[in-house]
C-alpha cells in the first residue's frame, strides 16, 4: 500500500497509465514519449524507497516498463529507417490541451536546425498570430534550430498582402535576434499543409496551424494560452523519411 502510495505521488502511475493507453493504440512515439517521462520519475521514488520489499516490487515494475519502451524504441527506429513509419491523431471538436508545443515538442530533438512550413493559408491576422505562435516554440525551448522556411499564400487585396508582408517582415527581423533565420516564399499553387524537420520528421494536419478555435471572449481561458483553447476537428498524419525534401 505504501508503494503504490508513493508511486502515485510521485505522478509516475498517471504518466505510466497514459503510456500503455498510448501503446495499446499504436500511437507509439507518444507512448514512449510518457514511458520515458513515467520511468524517471518511478526511478526518483525507487531510490527514496527504504522498505527493500517494496523496493523490489518498484525494480520489478520498472524494469518491466523499461523493457517495453526499449521494444518500442526498435519499432520506431525499423519503421523510421524503412521509411513505414506513419501515426495518426484525430484531435475532436472542442477539445483542448493541442498548443503547438504539446503537439511538435517531441520532434525536436538536438539535430533540428531546420523547420519548413507550407500552409497556403497564413495571411490573416489570427493566421500570422498563430505562425509567432509556433515561432516562439523555438525560442522559447532549447533548440538548434538555425533557419525556418515559410512557403504560403499571398492574400487577394493588394492592401491585405501589404499588411501580410508587413507583419511576415517585423516577425524575420524579430527571429533575428534569435540567430534563427526565416525565409518567406509565396505560392498560389500550395494545397497541402505540411511541416517538415531536417531530421526526418513529417507532420502533416488537415487545418494546417489554424485548428484552433477563436476564444469565447477577450479576456476568457485560452485566449493566449492555446493548450486550454478549444479546437476545430481535425487529423494529423506524422511521417518519417530519412531524407525530406526541401530541407
Amino acid at each position: 500500500m505504501a508503494m503504490q502510495s508513493s508511486i502515485q505521488e510521485s505522478g509516475a502511475a498517471t504518466l505510466l497509465k497514459r503510456a500503455v493507453e498510448l501503446d495499446k493504440e499504436g500511437r507509439l512515439q507518444e507512448a514512449l514519449i510518457s514511458y520515458q517521462t513515467g520511468m524517471e520519475q518511478l526511478l526518483q521514488v525507487l531510490r527514496s524507497t527504504k522498505n527493500e520489499e517494496s523496493k523490489a516490487q518498484l525494480r520489478a515494475k520498472f524494469n518491466e516498463y523499461m523493457g517495453r519502451a526499449e521494444a518500442i524504441r526498435k519499432i520506431i527506429d525499423e519503421q523510421k529507417e524503412s521509411g513505414k513509419y506513419h501515426e495518426e491523431i484525430h484531435i475532436e471538436n472542442n477539445s483542448t490541451g493541442h498548443s503547438y508545443e504539446q503537439i511538435f515538442r517531441r520532434f525536436l530533438d538536438n539535430s533540428v536546425t531546420e523547420v519548413e512550413v507550407e500552409d497556403p493559408y497564413v495571411r490573416n491576422h489570427h493566421q500570422i498570430c498563430n505562425f509567432v505562435r509556433f515561432c516562439e516554440m523555438f525560442t522559447s525551448c532549447a533548440t538548434q534550430v538555425q533557419r525556418i522556411r515559410l512557403k504560403t499564400g499571398k492574400d487577394d487585396g493588394f492592401e491585405t498582402q501589404q499588411q501580410q508582408m508587413f507583419a511576415l517582415n517585423e516577425l524575420t527581423e524579430s527571429l533575428r535576434h534569435y540567430n534563427i533565420e526565416l525565409l518567406v516564399d509565396y505560392s498560389n499553387v500550395l494545397h497541402d499543409r505540411e511541416i517538415r524537420f531536417n531530421n526526418g520528421w513529417i507532420v502533416k494536419i488537415g487545418r494546417g496551424l489554424d485548428y484552433f478555435k477563436a476564444p469565447d471572449g477577450k479576456y476568457s481561458i485560452g485566449s493566449y494560452d492555446l493548450s486550454q483553447r478549444k479546437c476545430h476537428s481535425t487529423t494529423i498524419n506524422i511521417f518519417h523519411r530519412k531524407f525530406t525534401k526541401g530541407v
